[in-house]
């Protein structure tokens, strides 16, 4: 196998994500029973582990990682403050733009550090231009 291979690197990255999202998500209970509301955290770390283990540029890679960080944030923030008036999942689903201005900034901030950190920092492909 070839180091730039696409499989290879998304294989590894979504095994870093799923690393960094677990270390994440337990992460922003830890810092919320410490006083404090990281929302970012768990969509950050999500990308940051897939970026660290993918060695590798992928927007794939990013763009599931992008949709996985949102969905691990909308998560993240319903375990910690379900609505009283129904606490099931696809309650919260139908009102989450009733949230808080706050609690939306950071899971959208989550998302896009957990889209631009798996991205990576390796040089873009480049395209070969067509031999006459």
């Amino acid at each position: 196998m070839s180091e730039n291979n696409p499989t290879k690197i998304i294989g590894m990255g979504l095994a870093g994500a799923a690393i960094g999202g677990a270390i994440g998500y337990f992460a922003f209970f830890w810092i919320a029973r410490h006083g404090f509301y990281a929302l970012v955290v768990p969509g950050g770390l999500l990308g940051l582990g897939a970026g660290l283990c993918a060695r590798g540029r992928s927007v794939p890679l990013a763009v599931i990682c992008c949709v996985a960080a949102l969905v691990l944030g909308i998560f993240s923030a319903w375990r910690f403050a379900p609505f009283v008036a129904d606490p099931g999942f696809g309650y919260y689903m139908a009102h989450v733009f009733s949230l808080s201005s706050i609690t939306l900034v950071m899971i959208g901030l989550g998302t896009f550090l957990g889209y631009r950190l798996a991205l990576g920092t390796g040089k873009k492909p480049e395209t070969q231009a067509a031999q006459p």
